[in-house]
């Protein structure tokens, strides 16, 4: 189904629920499904409304225009209208480390996640197999301190060709520059593990196997330039105990992660996620 979705930030007051739900009545919008939120410490409103696009009365690039001036300006709103159509397109960044882009692969396949993938770049080349088996180009691309420039150059010329509307790390290990960050804001997602900062380095889980850890967590945020800092979109955690090893915990994280990142890429899928200053506000 086609559908419309607008998101609502504004100073909190009264009527803005029912003038959103009367302006769509009056278009002979079919609502779909309303969610709303007030931050009592910010004084602030927030709202996701999505309705049956092919039921407005509104030709599709009339919708905002027509919203602003018989609702939005007199409530100070400020919304963005977003469409389901056409799908958006992903592109996958990843390294070595599997787990999380045969989750994303085998989700997009059964039809769990509605978007394209158009390509997948990696920085080594260990994946293409796995990609290329599920009928998507895979990018190698080498990174070393003396090309990196020069591979992101070619990486946003390649996102560019390929239309890409968000990215995802699924366990991408570089550091992304500020070029690239700001070419995409709040449209590149990255999952890690909820180790830090207490654990840091190449070697977490062995760190917190010895300090006898008792939750492993995961947690997905966009990219901004303070590492690992973005605002976060979903996070979960798995109890541990005293007998599980290294390798165990390292699953168990595995599979937390899997999970809180196909959750997140959902929200962004279907515009459930608005940025507040570095918090976010997800609409269930």
């Amino acid at each position: 189904m086609k559908k419309a979705i607008l998101i609502i930030q504004c100073p909190d007051q009264k009527g803005i629920v029912a003038a959103v739900s009367q302006f769509l009545f009056k278009y002979d919008g079919n609502i779909l499904e309303v969610d709303q939120h007030v931050d009592e410490e910010m004084g602030m409103f927030f709202m996701r409304a999505a309705w049956e696009f092919e039921s407005l009365s509104l030709p599709k690039d009339e919708i905002a225009s027509r919203f602003e001036e018989e609702v939005g300006a007199s409530f100070g709103m400020s919304f963005k209208l977003h469409f389901n159509f056409p799908k958006p397109r992903m592109a996958l960044f990843v390294s070595k480390l599997s787990h999380c882009l045969f989750d994303i692969l085998a989700r997009h396949h059964a039809g769990q996640l509605d978007m394209d993938i158009p390509l997948v770049i990696s920085n080594h080349p260990d994946l293409k197999q796995v990609v290329e088996s599920f009928g998507i180009p895979y990018v190698h691309l080498p990174v070393t301190k003396e090309n990196k420039a020069e591979v992101e150059a070619c990486q946003l010329e390649l996102l560019e060709e390929n239309k890409i509307d968000f990215i995802v790390l699924a366990r991408y290990m570089q550091i992304l520059s500020s070029k690239l960050i700001e070419q995409f804001p709040n449209r590149i997602i990255n999952i890690h593990h909820s180790f830090l900062p207490a654990f840091v380095g190449a070697k977490p889980y062995h760190a917190a196997y010895e300090r006898g850890v008792k939750i492993i967590g995961a947690t997905a945020h966009y990219v901004t330039e303070e590492l690992d800092a973005g605002p976060i979109i979903e996070q979960d955690v798995a109890r541990v105990r005293h007998h599980n090893t290294v390798p165990e915990l390292v699953q168990i994280g595995q599979d937390v992660e899997k999970v809180v990142l196909s959750k997140a890429i959902k929200y962004h899928l279907d515009r459930k996620v608005l940025v507040v200053n570095n918090k976010t506000v997800i609409f269930y």
